[in-house]
């Protein structure tokens, strides 16, 4: 039986850039949720990158082309010839939806981290630990992950550090750090990587912003709806206090 949920359509309104920031956000929260509709979302992401990387790409016949664009008639073999690379297309659009659809994976890393982002923004859940010093947060943690996560003030550059909290993220316990500026939250979501250090890389999703990098075996992801400069002001102050 093939499963379903009410969300379908929205998730296609989605890829095809059709809902508002609004939407898009409770879509990302109900998805982190779903597994029917994180599915169509990998189905469609799949299927897209099928489509650009096996599907045939043929160049019309130099003699069609002209005809076309002349608009003079086009005999039935040379349109046939002509439009058979579309058919072919077409067709294989088609096979890759029915066999992606049963077996895609959970959506990207950078969803999951929006999705713990919007999760923390209901009543209740943005803190397990209160404080605005380091060293209370900071020691928090002992006992509660397997790594002791950095946890900076960055208060003198206006974004205060307002607690902490347990989150799951990439198959596995994380710290969440939590910063505030004005009215916005910022969830820093931290744990341990074997990766080497990488500079910051900025991305968005549905209206908000994410800044992510890799320093001193950590991963690090943050999260807010603040503008793109703001952020990557508060990336770039983190990175450069010792």
């Amino acid at each position: 039986m093939i499963e379903s949920c009410e969300n379908l359509l929205l998730v296609q309104a989605e890829f095809d850039g059709e809902l508002d920031a609004a939407q898009s956000a409770a879509l990302v929260a109900h998805r982190a949720q779903c597994l029917v509709c994180q599915k169509a979302t990998q189905a469609l992401q799949r299927l897209r990158t099928e489509i650009r990387c096996d599907a045939p790409h043929h160049r019309l016949p130099a003699d069609l082309r002209a005809r076309l664009l002349r608009g003079r008639p086009v005999s039935r073999a040379a349109w046939r010839g002509g439009a058979l690379s579309f058919v072919v297309g077409a067709a294989l659009a088609a096979s890759v939806m029915l066999f992606v659809l049963p077996t895609v994976q959970p959506p990207g890393l950078a969803d999951a981290v929006l999705a713990g982002h919007l999760r923390s923004l209901q009543p209740g859940h943005l803190e397990d630990v209160v404080s605005t010093d380091q060293h209370s947060v900071k020691p928090w943690f002992d006992g509660r992950l397997d790594f002791a996560p950095p946890v900076k003030d960055l208060a003198a550059e206006g974004f205060l550090l307002e607690g902490g909290r347990l989150d799951y993220m990439n198959e596995r316990p994380v710290a969440a750090l939590v910063y505030g500026r004005a009215l916005h939250k910022i969830n820093l979501f931290v744990w341990p990587s074997a990766e080497p250090d990488r500079a910051t890389e900025d991305l968005a999703r549905n209206g908000y912003n994410l800044v992510h990098w890799q320093a001193g075996g950590m991963t690090f992801w943050a999260v807010s709806d603040l503008e793109k400069d703001e952020l990557d002001s508060f990336a770039r102050q983190w990175r450069q206090e010792s």
